[in-house]
């Protein structure tokens, strides 16, 4: 998924993409049950390899990660990128919707998850002019076991509000969104980029909530900006 971005690492960036546990194939650990495991596994690979001063990009589920990297080791985190996430907790319908998403990976499987999912994750203009697109993420789903996307789903639908946490961040933080996101709409990174002091926002134009993916280099420009300039 953060492909498109490795290229950061020639302005001399150490770029570093960690797996959370069971995706891509992955089955040696248990699935995640809740944000705080993904969590612990990041800080876990920023321990083994001595890191302890890091810029931390989530998007989405990653952003709600990276919340819980600010409650649980603030210290290792030297800068932020909140790209199509929000720091709200679900909504009781959101719960709702969550769980017909795990029964549907019991009943019917990955791929019935890319089925459903892959029209709210790009937006309407990756899908007319980027088929290539939907393919690639259809693969990234489907590489997937359904206990790894049951573990992620329930640490979507279980994540704790993060809102009275913005007002404590400290670092310099970028807010990416694509202006066609319809899964966190740009209105919820306006309310980060509001929350958090000295923050800095960018709307990425033809991309929807996978923004990285859909429009990489307006993507990796925006970073590139950010961590030239502010951290």
């Amino acid at each position: 998924m953060w492909e498109p971005q490795l290229p950061l690492a020639e302005l001399g960036w150490r770029v570093l993409v960690p797996q959370f546990r069971g995706f891509d194939g992955g089955t040696a650990d248990l699935p995640a049950t809740s944000v705080d495991d993904y969590a612990g596994d990041v800080i876990d690979l920023l321990d083994a390899l001595h890191v302890h001063d890091a810029v931390v990009c989530g998007l989405s589920l990653g952003g709600y990660v990276t919340f819980a990297l600010m409650r649980h080791a603030a210290s290792y985190v030297r800068g932020l990128i909140l790209a199509d996430t929000k720091s709200q907790a679900d909504t009781p319908e959101g719960v709702e919707a969550r769980k017909k998403m795990l029964q549907l990976v019991a009943d019917r499987g990955a791929s019935a998850v890319a089925d459903e999912m892959i029209p709210k994750l790009l937006g309407a203009s990756t899908r007319a002019e980027q088929p290539a697109i939907a393919e690639r993420v259809r693969a990234l789903v489907v590489s997937n076991s359904e206990a790894a996307i049951g573990g992620g789903i329930r640490a979507l639908m279980t994540r704790p509000d993060s809102t009275p946490l913005l007002s404590t961040i400290h670092v310099p933080t970028l807010v990416v969104v694509g202006d066609e996101d319809t899964l966190t709409p740009p209105a919820m990174s306006e309310e980060l980029h509001a929350g958090i002091a000295g923050s800095e926002l960018v709307r990425i134009s033809g991309a929807g909530h996978l923004s990285n993916l859909e429009q990489p280099q307006r993507f990796n420009d925006a970073l590139a900006r950010f961590l030239t300039h502010r951290v």
